[in-house]
C-alpha cells in the first residue's frame, strides 16, 4: 500500500472515531435531556399534589373555624333573645290574665243590669263586692321599644381584607429547589486540541486537580461532568475549555 493510500485510510479511521466519539457524545446529552425532562414532569406533578393538598387543608380549616365562630354568635343571639323573650312572655301572660279577668266583670256587670227587679240588688252587691277585688286602675308596665333589646351583628369588612391580601401572597412556586445540596463526583477529561481522544484525568469529589505532565506551550481541551450521590449515571459534558501551561514537566 502507498504512502498516500495509508495517510488515507488512516484519515478515515480518525474520522470513524471521531464519528463514534461524536455520536456517543450525542446520546450522552439525549439522556440528559430525558433525564431533564423527567425531573421538570415528576417535580410538576409532585408539587400539583403538594399544592392541591395544601389548600384543601387550608379550605376546611378555615370553613371550620367560620363554622365554629357562626355557631357561637348564633348560640348568641340565641341567648339574647330567649332572656329578652321572657320577660316580655310573662308580661303578656299577666295582661292576657288581666283582659280574662275584665270580660268575666263586664259580663256579671252586664248580667247584673239585665236581671229582673227581684234579682238585682243581689247580683248588684255581689258584683260591686267582686269588683272591690280587681284593681281597674292598676295597668302593667309594657318596656318601650328603646328599653328592649334590639339584635343586631357588627361585621368588620377588615377581615375579608386582610384574608384576600394573605390569600393572594400566600405560597409560590419555583423551578429549583430553595435549598440544593448535593454530594457530587466529578469526572474530568482531557486532549489535546489536535487530537480527537479524551482521557479520564479524574475522578472524585475534589473541585481542584492538578494535572500534571503536561506538554508546555500546548493547547488541551478539558471538558466535566457530575453525578449526584447514589447516582449511576453521568451528567452530559461541559462544554470544552482550552488551556495550556508554560511549567515545564518535571519527573519525580
Amino acid at each position: 500500500m502507498s504512502v498516500e493510500a495509508e495517510s488515507l485510510l488512516q484519515e478515515v479511521k480518525e474520522c470513524i472515531e471521531a464519528a463514534q466519539n461524536y455520536r456517543s457524545e450525542l446520546q450522552q446529552r439525549i439522556q440528559g435531556l430525558n433525564q431533564a425532562r423527567k425531573q421538570v414532569r415528576g417535580s410538576s406533578t409532585h408539587t400539583r399534589e403538594v399544592l392541591k393538598r395544601h389548600f384543601q387543608e387550608l379550605q376546611t380549616t378555615v370553613s371550620r373555624l367560620l363554622n365554629e365562630r357562626l355557631n357561637t354568635l348564633l348560640q348568641e343571639v340565641d341567648s339574647i333573645e330567649q332572656d329578652s323573650i321572657s320577660p316580655l312572655d310573662d308580661c303578656q301572660k299577666l295582661i292576657e290574665h288581666g283582659v280574662k279577668m275584665a270580660d268575666e266583670l263586664l259580663r256579671e256587670g252586664e248580667a247584673a243590669i239585665r236581671c229582673g227587679i227581684s234579682d238585682q240588688e243581689d247580683k248588684l252587691c255581689s258584683f260591686a263586692k267582686k269588683s272591690l277585688h280587681i284593681q281597674l286602675d292598676s295597668l302593667p308596665e309594657v318596656p318601650a321599644l328603646a328599653d328592649v333589646p334590639c339584635v343586631s351583628a357588627q361585621l368588620d369588612d377588615s377581615l375579608l381584607c386582610v384574608m384576600q391580601e394573605r390569600v393572594g401572597r400566600h405560597g409560590s412556586v419555583s423551578s429549583h429547589p430553595p435549598v440544593q445540596i448535593d454530594e457530587l463526583e466529578y469526572r474530568l477529561q482531557y486532549r489535546r486540541s489536535s487530537s480527537t481522544h479524551y482521557e479520564d484525568a479524574y475522578v472524585g469529589s475534589e473541585c481542584e486537580f492538578l494535572l500534571l505532565h503536561l506538554d508546555p506551550h500546548t493547547d488541551y481541551l478539558f471538558r466535566v461532568c457530575a453525578r449526584g450521590e447514589g447516582r449511576t449515571e453521568w451528567s452530559p459534558w461541559s462544554v470544552a475549555q482550552t488551556g495550556y501551561t508554560t511549567l515545564t514537566a518535571h519527573g519525580i
